[in-house]
C-alpha cells in the first residue's frame, strides 16, 4: 500500500514530546518525526552532564535533539525523570509557553532492562521486590503521571494523538505470560492505557494508540549479543530467530507514518506493532526490508516458520 500522504514534511508545524528519547525506539521515534518536519522535544534522565541507573554515558537526550535537528525537524531537549510530577509538570508548562500547543505525545519511558537479569523467569516470590516495583514504577507509573499531566494541553485542539509504546501486541500480551509477573504487568499496563485513553481522547477528536516495535535492535540488546548495527547478522548463527530483528529507524518510521495519517483515528483504542503498520502504510526498515516480528513469534508457537517469510 502506499504512503497515505507525499508531502515530504508532512509534520511541519506540529509539536511533538517524546518521552524517553534518551535511546533506542525514543529517539528513533523522535528523529523521524523530526525528518518529517515536527517539533520534537525529547525527554529523559541521561544528559551530557548525568547519567541514569540505566548506566549507559553513551546516548544522551542532548545528542538525540541535535539528531532531530539534523534530520530536518526541531529538538529541543528537556532534563526530565517522568516520576517525578513537578518536572514532568514544568515540561509541559514550558511546551505551553513556547508553543501553546502539543500535538503529539509518545510514552516511550522505561529503561528497566537492568532490573531483569538472571530473574526474568523467576517466580513473584524469587524476584527481588525493591525490583519488581521498580519496573512498575518505570513503566507504569511514569506513563500515568505523563499522561495525567500532558493530555489537558493536548486536547486544546482537535487530532490530538498519544502513542503508548511497549512489547507486544495486545493479542500477545494477552494469550502469554511474559517471564515474570512485574515485567509482564509493566507490559501490558500501556495496552490498557491506550484502550482506556482512546475512549476518553474521542469526545475531543483525539486519539490514543498502542505501538511495540518487534524484536528490536537497540543499543542495549546490540550490546547484548556483543555486535554493531553494521554487523548484527553474525549473531543470527548463535540465535537464528534474531534474523527477523528490525532497527529502530522500522519503528520510527511507523509513528511518524501514523502521526501523519489523517485518518489515524481509525487506530483509536488499538494495539498494534511496527510491522503491521508497515503493511498498512508502505515503509520499510532502513535496510529496505519489512520485518514482521511478532506474526513470526506467533507463527513459531505452532510450528518452526522460515524467517525469510517474515522479512
Amino acid at each position: 500500500m502506499e504512503t497515505k500522504t507525499t508531502e515530504t514534511k508532512p509534520l511541519r508545524g506540529r509539536i511533538c514530546l517524546v518521552a524517553g528519547a534518551t535511546r533506542g525506539a525514543g529517539r528513533a521515534i523522535a528523529v523521524q518525526l523530526g525528518a518529517a518536519g515536527a517539533t520534537v522535544y525529547v525527554t529523559g534522565r541521561t544528559t551530557r552532564e548525568r547519567v541514569s541507573e540505566v548506566g549507559r554515558t553513551t546516548e544522551t537526550i542532548e545528542e538525540t535533539a541535535e539528531l532531530v535537528t539534523a534530520a530536518g525537524g526541531e529538538g529541543i531537549a528537556v532534563p526530565t525523570d517522568h516520576l517525578d510530577p513537578a518536572q514532568v509538570r514544568a515540561l509541559i508548562e514550558r511546551i505551553d509557553r513556547e508553543r501553546g500547543r502539543l500535538d503529539v505525545l509518545v510514552n516511550d519511558i522505561w529503561g528497566g532492562e537492568h532490573l531483569i537479569g538472571e530473574t526474568f523467569d523467576s517466580r513473584t516470590w524469587e524476584i527481588d521486590l525493591t525490583d519488581g516495583l521498580r519496573m512498575l514504577e518505570l513503566g507504569v507509573r511514569s506513563h500515568v503521571i505523563t499522561s495525567h499531566l500532558a493530555v489537558p494541553l493536548l486536547i486544546r485542539h482537535p487530532g490530538g494523538l498519544v502513542v503508548e509504546v511497549t512489547d507486544g501486541t495486545a493479542d500477545y500480551n494477552g494469550t502469554r505470560f511474559r517471564g515474570n509477573l512485574f515485567y509482564d504487568l509493566a507490559k501490558s499496563a500501556p495496552v490498557r492505557m491506550a484502550f482506556g485513553l482512546g475512549g476518553e481522547l474521542a469526545d475531543h477528536g483525539g486519539t490514543a494508540v498502542c505501538v511495540t516495535p518487534g524484536w528490536l535492535r537497540s543499543e542495549q540488546m546490540l550490546a547484548g549479543f556483543g555486535v554493531t548495527e553494521e554487523n548484527w547478522r553474525d549473531a543470527v548463527e548463535k540465535v537464528p530467530g534474531f534474523a527477523v530483528s528490525e532497527s529502530p529507524v522500522y519503528v520510527g518510521r511507523a509513528l511518524a507514518a501514523l502521526a501523519a495519517d489523517p485518518d489515524r483515528a481509525r487506530w483509536n483504542g488499538r494495539s498494534t506493532s511496527s510491522g503491521a503498520l508497515a503493511k498498512e502504510y508502505g515503509f520499510t526498515d532502513a535496510d529496505g526490508s519489512r520485518p514482521d516480528a511478532w506474526a513470526f513469534i506467533v507463527a513459531g508457537g505452532t510450528g518452526e516458520p522460515d524467517v525469510n517469510d517474515y522479512r
